[in-house]
């Protein structure tokens, strides 16, 4: 919520639509409470905290459902809700989802069930304890628990098996206890305080299956589990392979956790004290391989690779993706899922990240101004400003109107930040429109140039403001290698957290960084560098390209997220005063702002060297 705390806000979602075809207040019930399961993953403070927005669709006015409305109302906003102490102060509704039309002659409906989507938002102290799918591999020998707050009812009714199988059912998952539900929520919140759970992942659509094969696609590792504990507590007789499949894949409320060994005895006894004692149930380990292994009373009753789920579970993205965008991108994403031997992300940083390099000339109490510089469009001005406070500037916020209305010049800048964004809504060509607002008015033009001639001065674009720059590399010295930037070659507007690395170059921004390899924010829709329209591909002077999880620069889709030859990501000039790049640095600064970071990290991300170094230029 801010640049420097570490509050925050969760949001989650809950629908289970399907149910309603066979109860609709359950379906209500239910979807309250997969919104709830799903933001337990958040350290919330109190359950009361969490406020909802309920969105209504129904076909009102038709036979039954006028009832089936009320009744899901009444479940939710008169019964659940205030057993949960949790509120509903705002929402909409859609209330005559039916469609008609004729075919052949005859006349056809369709009617939409009952349908409840729950947006759950809550306050968060501190975002760096929220909790994520990804199974630990580097933690020592750990445990994964089931907590089935259906207690071992496994009603099957609108599940995802049964759909598959041509199927509906008869009795569909339920909400039976508010208390157990707000127990087990107030259950996670207290050991996630006490740093007892290393991931945790709802149980919602395809049952426990989908959870578990989910957990290991994000740990990339291979699982062995134990169904014993669960069979012993399904409450109706079944014969063993009913019950393996009900066990597997009801979709009743509830979640896996992943625990220290250490702590099994600790997180069970917190259960028990709670009142969930018949609902914890011990399902195995992670293993060193790549099979996920479901046992049942000692004999494998399912094995597979991961990777081949892992495919599996892609491929009708994969499919639509051939279909929408470039296929031979969406062929190689999908083809990553092969390669076994993907380490992920792994940083590699050469210097010290704790050292501020700029707190010398901070404490001197100077602070250069630099132009925070946008145009109509720009969305990238505000975290721009406070990283270059950050670094020891004094941040002036410059809107081209500014300029263009001589309310600022920047003579009176030392640096100027192009920011990220879509000015004019990148209509007139990604940055093109921006840039030409310069190069076709002669006092902006001359002003421009008389800054990137001044040998005191430096510029960095970013994102939208290096395609802006690279459009002016006519008048900025040492950018005529520069090149255009063009559609991505997914054809699709790409927002990643992409692998990249610093190479050895002379400007003044990666100062002291070169063989840095982190992961950056990457956030546009034309990112591609084209050399065939401007610039020399072998006389650019390139300062970060896109690598693969190998560290080797790439052109492999999503790992380089636009195309670009030989991953080229940012160019400079060779007096290194001028650099633009695509990614976005000023995202990424903090290391609570990456999606992902190593556990050492403290404060400050790799990023903030490089606005500390161009304020050690300064002097």
């Amino acid at each position: 919520m801010s640049f420097e705390g570490y509050m925050g806000e969760a949001m989650a979602m809950g629908e289970r639509t399907p149910l309603a075809v066979i109860n609709a207040p359950a379906s209500g019930r239910m979807a309250i409470g997969e919104a709830l399961t799903n933001i337990a993953a958040a350290p919330v403070q109190d359950v009361s905290d969490i406020k909802l927005s309920a969105n209504w669709m129904a076909a009102c006015g038709q036979p039954g459902q006028d009832a089936a409305l009320y009744d899901t109302v009444k479940a939710v906003g008169l019964e659940l809700c205030p057993d949960l102490g949790i509120s509903i102060p705002v929402g909409k509704d859609s209330l005559s989802m039916r469609t008609t039309w004729q075919e052949a002659g005859q006349d056809k409906e369709v009617l939409s069930p009952v349908s409840l989507i729950v947006s759950a938002f809550a306050p968060v102290q501190d975002v760096r304890r929220s909790m994520t799918p990804q199974l630990r591999t580097d933690q020592g020998d750990t445990a994964l628990l089931a907590v089935d707050l259906g207690l071992g009812k496994n009603r099957m009714g609108a599940s995802a098996l049964a759909q598959v199988t041509g199927q509906i059912g008869a009795t569909v998952p339920d909400v039976d206890s508010a208390e157990h539900l707000k127990a087990f929520f107030n259950t996670i919140q207290d050991l996630n305080r006490k740093g007892l759970l290393l991931a945790y992942h709802d149980r919602s659509d395809g049952g426990l299956f989908v959870t578990l094969c989910e957990m290991a696609f994000a740990g990339h590792c291979g699982l062995d589990i134990s169904l014993d504990a669960l069979a012993d507590a399904v409450v109706d007789a079944q014969p063993d392979s009913s019950k393996v499949l009900s066990i597997l894949f009801n979709e009743e409320l509830g979640a896996v956790l992943q625990v220290r060994k250490d702590s099994l005895e600790a997180v069970t006894s917190r259960f028990i004290d709670a009142g969930l004692g018949e609902a914890i149930h011990y399902l195995g380990t992670v293993s060193a391989g790549n099979d996920i292994v479901f046992k049942l009373q000692g004999q494998v009753v399912y094995q597979r690779s991961h990777i081949d789920l892992h495919r599996l579970w892609s491929e009708t993205s994969w499919r639509i993706a051939r279909l929408r965008d470039n296929p031979d991108c969406a062929d190689q994403e999908y083809d990553q899922i092969l390669n076994a031997a993907d380490k992920g992300i792994s940083p590699v940083v050469p210097f010290d990240m704790s050292e501020n390099i700029a707190a010398p000339y901070i404490n001197k109490g100077a602070r250069p101004r630099v132009a925070i510089l946008r145009e109509q469009g720009s969305n990238s001005h505000v975290e721009t400003a406070y990283v270059m406070h950050r670094a020891g500037f004094e941040a002036v916020d410059v809107h081209m109107t500014d300029l263009m209305d001589g309310r600022m010049y920047l003579d009176d800048c030392k640096g100027l930040i192009a920011v990220g964004g879509f000015s004019y809504g990148d209509v007139l060509g990604a940055g093109e429109g921006w840039a030409k607002k310069i190069l076709f008015n002669n006092q902006l033009k001359e002003q421009f140039e008389n800054f990137f001639w001044r040998m005191d001065t430096f510029a960095l674009g970013i994102c939208n403001g290096c395609q802006m720059m690279s459009s002016l590399a006519s008048i900025i010295p040492g950018a005529e290698a520069w090149p255009k930037f063009v559609r991505n070659r997914s054809e699709q507007f790409e927002a990643r957290f992409s692998m990249v690395e610093v190479t050895a170059s002379p400007s003044i921004f990666f100062a002291g960084m070169t063989g840095l390899q982190t992961p950056i924010v990457v956030s546009h829709g034309e990112g591609r560098a084209d050399f065939s329209q401007q610039g020399d591909i072998r006389k650019a002077l390139v300062t970060m390209r896109y690598i693969d999880h190998d560290g080797r620069p790439t052109e492999v889709y999503p790992l380089n997220p636009n195309g670009s030859p030989d991953g080229i990501t940012s160019v400079t000039t060779p007096d290194g005063r001028f650099t633009v790049m695509m990614p976005h640095a000023e995202r990424a600064f903090r290391t609570v702002q990456n999606s992902w970071a190593p556990d050492g990290w403290g404060e400050d991300s790799p990023w903030m060297r490089m606005f500390q170094n161009a304020r050690k230029w300064v002097g």
